[in-house]
């Protein structure tokens, strides 16, 4: 009875145990579950840390104006494209048509674009809109939009420029039939054909026949840097870029919601654009920056490079010796370490811009573990809104053709055979599964010829001109940007160069860094070993470099970026000094900053009278950018580095030592 007694109050207190184990964890289940929905919906909604609290009242440090706030020698410069002297209209007795067709990516479109005004109001000719081969030439794109039309708004092109030149829209009749028949002499331009050219070889045959077909494919058709008084044909292409091409009506809807989500949060933003694109790489010899197929796929493009004569170098290069002269981009690494440096927190809005970066989102993994908010243009529209301004096209299958028969029957026989070890030959090679990488198969070390681009793939490459589009118009509005490289595939200016001349003629003042990849490498190389751990002085070198970079790059960008393309440096033909401003500035700065703003951007023009109306800030408050808030400015890198703060507050002087040098720092960023 006893042993009954007993097993009883076992049972019982068993029975009551598992009762509440199991009351625990349902509430545990319902207590995590809305943790969890919680979780999910701060991530729905973008998942920023509230730190401005009150914007407004961060605003006024001097710690944002370093950040965020103009250069202030650069507050004089306003855009002016219009004709300064006697200009005449466009003539109704015109030479005949020009039929363009332009071949490239978006920024070697929008350059093409340019040259071919230029050189229509040379030759006094009728220009037709311009046929884009990446719309054309894809198949199952919306027929709602076709060339020129897909990208730009063909009504207010003809409408901008009607003091310009002649455009229509097509061809008339009789041509049309005889461009059909291939009875239209065309010319294959390059980028640097002088007006002599076209006045000697083009002119005498558009006027023969009343009608010249011009195909562009190196990202232009006329030289960049023009004779002086031909200064009116520069500030022509200032118009045509700026002001004439206009996004498509659906497309800048899209580019302006994308960007009024992003600043909804009342915060500024970081631009960054890459400029890692697959052909870029191969041509500047990068290769080394990558391992794996993403190694093979460069050499495989440069291989195809030096096959065509596009590159004349061996195909083994020193990718660490390029890097270090400044030739290859530098990676979203680098870049994090340079804003970090800089003084911007770890909670900044990152916003990646250029289209796909090769090597996939693997690349920013480094860039995304420094900063919580690295975002892109899926971050802020939905794939319906994507697929809107693509219009109704026709579905096609993206899944990769079967294998050959031959290589299925090798394939079940090899299975089927006995067990191991067979007497037979080894299994056929593996197929060939999309790669997913910009579009590319896993043809690598598997064939010497390169696939030709599929149905797909053409599409797809169509697409990023919008893509690009949207990512153009957030660049130009950012608050700063940084950009990882601004060369292409062929060495010339890409698309961080155009988006950093569209930013000098419309805010040269806002904050457009170009770092010099050449010192940059210097330094990271400094502190490979500790780059996380960053001291005083190399963080100071950092910041100086930055700093200088606001002024120093937009002279290099003079010597280096213009000679090759007008429009990523537009100055000074596009540009004007404004009185008002020029003159506060003058009282603000010494002698020297305002000769050498003059010397490394040539702007001498005054503003007409109407511009000066407006009156512009005082520069009264230069003072306090310079008392910058060196606590947040030197607390380290990352977070984690409370102890590297603490060694590096003993080490540092007295709070009037690092006012002066924060000052030096100022000074020298805006020289």
């Amino acid at each position: 009875m006893f042993l009954k007694s007993r097993m009883k109050w076992v049972a019982l207190v068993g029975l009551l145990l598992s009762l509440v184990s199991l009351s625990a964890h349902l509430l545990l289940a319902v207590y995590t579950g809305r943790r969890v929905s919680a979780y999910q919906t701060s991530i729905t909604i973008f998942s920023w840390k509230p730190i401005l609290g009150n914007p407004d009242l961060f605003i006024t440090k001097s710690m944002y104006r370093r950040l965020w706030g103009p250069v202030t020698l650069l507050e004089s410069l306003h855009p002016h494209a219009n004709p300064r002297g006697y200009y005449e209209g466009s003539s109704e007795r015109s030479n005949g048509f020009i039929f363009v067709r332009i071949q490239g990516g978006f920024h070697e479109i929008r350059n093409s674009i340019c040259d071919v005004v230029a050189v229509a109001r040379l030759m006094n000719a009728t220009l037709v809109i311009p046929e884009l081969q990446s719309t054309t030439s894809s198949k199952g794109i919306s027929s709602d939009f076709k060339s020129f039309a897909y990208l730009y708004n063909e009504d207010q092109f003809i409408a901008a420029l009607a003091k310009d030149v002649i455009v229509v829209k097509t061809l008339p009749k009789n041509l049309k039939w005889a461009r059909r028949k291939k009875e239209i002499p065309s010319f294959r331009t390059v980028r640097t054909a002088s007006l002599n050219y076209y006045l000697h070889h083009v002119l005498p045959v558009l006027k023969r026949h009343g009608v010249v077909e011009l195909v562009i494919s190196d990202g232009g058709c006329l030289q960049a840097i023009l004779p002086q008084q031909l200064e009116e044909y520069q500030r022509l292409r200032c118009r045509v870029s700026f002001h004439a091409l206009r996004f498509r009506e659906d497309v800048q809807e899209l580019a302006t919601k994308v960007l009024y989500r992003l600043r909804a949060s009342g915060r500024p933003f970081v631009v960054f654009d890459p400029g890692m694109t697959r052909d870029a790489l191969a041509y500047h010899g990068c290769a080394e920056l990558f391992q794996d197929v993403h190694d093979e796929l460069i050499q495989h493009r440069r291989l195809w490079m030096i096959k065509r004569g596009v590159i004349k170098q061996k195909l083994s290069v020193n990718s660490v010796e390029l890097r270090y002269n400044g030739s290859c981009p530098l990676m979203p690494e680098e870049v994090g370490i340079l804003l970090r440096a800089f003084g911007y927190p770890s909670d900044t809005i990152i916003y990646i811009s250029g289209g796909e970066v090769f090597g996939g989102q693997r690349t920013l993994i480094p860039l995304r573990a420094m900063f919580d908010n690295v975002v892109d243009r899926t971050s802020f529209c939905t794939t319906r809104e994507l697929s809107r301004i693509y219009g109704r096209e026709i579905y096609l299958s993206s899944s990769s053709p079967p294998p050959p028969v031959q290589q299925e029957t090798q394939i079940k026989a090899w299975k089927t055979t006995g067990p191991r070890p067979r007497p037979h030959p080894p299994p056929p090679a593996r197929p060939k599964y999309p790669y997913n990488i910009e579009g590319w198969w896993g043809w690598v070390a598997e064939s010497d010829n390169e696939p030709d681009s599929t149905v797909m793939e053409l599409r797809t490459n169509a697409h990023k001109l919008l893509w690009e589009a949207i990512d153009y118009t957030v660049s130009i509005e950012a608050d700063v940007f940084i950009p990882g490289f601004d060369r292409d595939g062929k060495g010339h200016p890409s698309f961080a160069s155009y988006v950093m001349g569209h930013r000098l003629y419309q805010s040269a003042a806002s904050k457009t860094f170009r770092p010099d990849r050449r010192v940059v490498a210097m330094l990271l190389s400094e502190m490979r070993d500790h780059m996380y751990q960053g001291n005083r002085t190399w963080l100071s070198s950092i910041r100086k470099h930055l700093n200088r970079s606001l002024l120093d790059g937009i002279h290099e960008a003079h010597e280096t970026s213009k000679p090759l393309s007008f429009l990523s440096h537009p100055a000074p033909e596009c540009l004007c000094l404004k009185r008002d401003s020029f003159e506060a500035s003058r009282h603000a700065s010494s002698p020297s900053e305002e000769s050498e703003v003059e010397s490394s951007l040539g702007v001498h023009y005054r503003c007409p009278a109407w511009m000066n109306q407006y009156v512009s800030e005082s520069s009264n408050d230069k003072e306090t950018e310079e008392d910058l808030d060196e606590e947040d400015a030197t607390s380290g890198l990352f977070p984690w580095q409370s102890n590297t703060s603490n060694e590096l507050s003993e080490e540092d002087t007295s709070s009037k030592d690092v006012q002066i040098e924060d000052q030096e720092d100022l000074e020298n960023g805006e020289k």
